[in-house]
């Protein structure tokens, strides 16, 4: 039996303030979880310019890859030649409330912000990355079901935000 090529790949941009933290993790983790449906990126708007340890310490302790992780200026997906993107997540509540670029496209834009983990100092730092990881990977398990081809454009703003309002939800994330 031959495998089966997805109809489409559809491109993901996951952004957040610092692009160290949890939208790397939500780029790790859909391009994994995907399965070749989707290619995931990342991005900040005020980017830290490194990937915290952290990030890459348990995304490698749960098997994902880390290969080519940085922390880049959502700026680099504005340029001619940039991906165009069909869902973009904010996935902190700085992100969400900034004001972004124009993409070009019509992409499907929710927010999913949790909690940083990186402002956990100490002890509970790694706990509150696994938490983040975990609240991230319920929510592209959730989209990933979602049959994207045969529900309107309506429906599916509707459900990406629900699904932004899951278990670990932010402040902001529950609000929307």
């Amino acid at each position: 039996m031959e495998p089966t090529v997805p109809d489409q790949t559809y491109n993901v941009l996951f952004l957040c303030t610092g692009n160290s933290a949890r939208s790397i993790l939500g780029e790790a983790l859909m391009n994994k979880m995907g399965g070749g449906r989707f290619r995931a990126y990342s991005a900040g708007s005020q980017p830290k310019g490194e990937v915290h340890p952290m990030s890459l310490e348990v995304l490698d302790s749960f098997g994902y890859p880390t290969d080519g992780l940085r922390s880049k200026n959502w700026s680099e997906f504005t340029k001619p030649g940039a991906p165009e993107f069909d869902f973009i997540f904010t996935v902190c509540d700085n992100a969400a409330g900034e004001s972004c670029p124009v993409w070009p496209g019509k992409p499907l834009t929710a927010h999913w912000g949790v909690e940083d983990p990186a402002a956990v100092e100490g002890d509970g730092q790694r706990q509150a990355f696994v938490d983040a990881l975990s609240y991230l990977k319920r929510r592209i398990e959730l989209f990933l079901m979602l049959p994207l081809q045969s529900i309107d454009e309506m429906s599916v703003r509707s459900k990406l935000a629900a699904i932004g309002r899951e278990e670990g939800a932010s402040a902001k994330a529950k609000e929307s």
